[in-house]
């Protein structure tokens, strides 16, 4: 049985090396090979997505930089932090840079023999292919535009500028800082002990401040030594209306985006590649030839969740957006609550970990 992903990008590729070790031969049907990655953009993905990656997909171990605690401020509050989230020596999640992920899962799909890069095809050229199962991970490609358009989308008038900062050797660079300044908030992501991933979310009213103004003004701890290349792209959440069509299934952003405060997005999609397999997997089990069967069963096990939890998302970034507008510290009592409420903590805690 074959499978046709169109797309060759991070979520295409992680897609097709999870088909390929359960024995499913893959096409991915690309304009451009291999796809160039900003050097500057980083991962957040949970423990529990991390240990699947290792065990299911492809060892990671080597590139991955594990993060063990999480502190989040205000601009209010810049000293004191607001809430904090660990596990005590357990890890949290961990940063990954996008290029090295794609890097090493195309040199690894590449030596296996079920898998292939082909021509990018047309809609009815694709059709005349006779696959089984077509996955669509391409935004720009025809069948998208065609069937996957309809959205709930919201757009956060934001940009999302990333950059990583050099600075002075942390020996335990491992707690991930979050805070919620009036211009949109910025994350400091560690990704070495000399090197940090800097994510910041500006509302578009605010483009013409200086980034590095403001990184240098909300640096937490570190000696920066170098502020590298900024790179920036628009800000929106979007949830598909429609999965599938026939036995096309859409995936990946083309799902759902969420804003990137949380880093939830890639997270999210970890999700629902687990879901797809395990639907594959139990019809191998059964020896089943791969159907519209199953879009269908893939939209009725991740479309309410992913909905919910894209919403969940957005309700946090409105929340902390709204205290920073003001200077009084409004949410001081109900996030009081949360950080020291043990039961409250902990569902955060594997809210974002595993999702609902």
């Amino acid at each position: 049985m074959k499978v046709c992903i169109i797309g060759n990008g991070l979520i295409s590729l992680t897609l097709a090396q999870a088909l390929v070790n359960r024995g499913v031969s893959v096409d991915i049907l690309c304009r451009n090979k291999p796809k160039n990655y900003d050097l500057t953009r980083t991962l957040g993905i949970s423990d529990s997505n991390i240990k699947y990656i290792n065990k299911y997909i492809i060892n990671i171990e080597k590139i991955q930089w594990k993060i063990k605690k999480i502190k989040v401020y205000t601009e209010n509050f810049t000293k004191d932090e607001v809430l904090n989230f660990s596990r005590g020596e357990k890890n949290l999640f961990s940063i990954i840079k996008n290029h090295q992920l794609y890097t090493k899962l195309n040199k690894n799909l590449k030596k296996n023999v079920l898998f292939n890069y082909k021509k990018y095809l047309s809609y009815k050229n694709i059709i005349k292919k006779n696959y089984k199962l077509i996955i669509v991970c391409d935004s720009t490609h025809e069948i998208t535009k065609k069937f996957f358009f309809r959205n709930l989308k919201k757009d956060y008038n934001s940009q999302a500028y990333t950059t990583i900062i050099n600075h002075k050797k942390i020996l335990n660079n491992n707690i991930a800082i979050q805070v919620f300044t009036k211009k949109g908030p910025i994350a400091f992501l560690p990704i070495s002990e000399d090197k940090t991933s800097v994510v910041c979310s500006l509302r578009t009213d605010n483009s013409k401040i200086n980034i590095n103004n403001l990184i240098q003004k909300f640096n937490p701890k570190y000696q920066i030594s170098k502020i590298n290349k900024i790179s920036f792209f628009e800000l929106r959440s979007s949830n598909l209306r429609k999965y599938y069509k026939d036995n096309m299934l859409a995936f990946g952003d083309l799902l759902h985006r969420v804003h990137p405060l949380a880093g939830q997005g890639f997270n999210m999609t970890l999700r629902d590649i687990k879901e797809l397999i395990s639907i594959i997997d139990e019809k191998i089990k059964l020896g089943l030839e791969f159907d519209n069967s199953i879009c269908v069963d893939f939209e009725n096990k991740t479309k309410d969740k992913n909905f919910f939890f894209s919403e969940s998302i957005d309700w946090i970034y409105e929340l902390f957006n709204f205290e920073s507008k003001f200077k009084k510290n409004l949410l001081g009592r109900p996030v009081e609550l949360i950080n020291k409420n043990k039961y409250l903590n902990n569902f955060i805690k594997k809210f974002a970990d595993v999702g609902f």
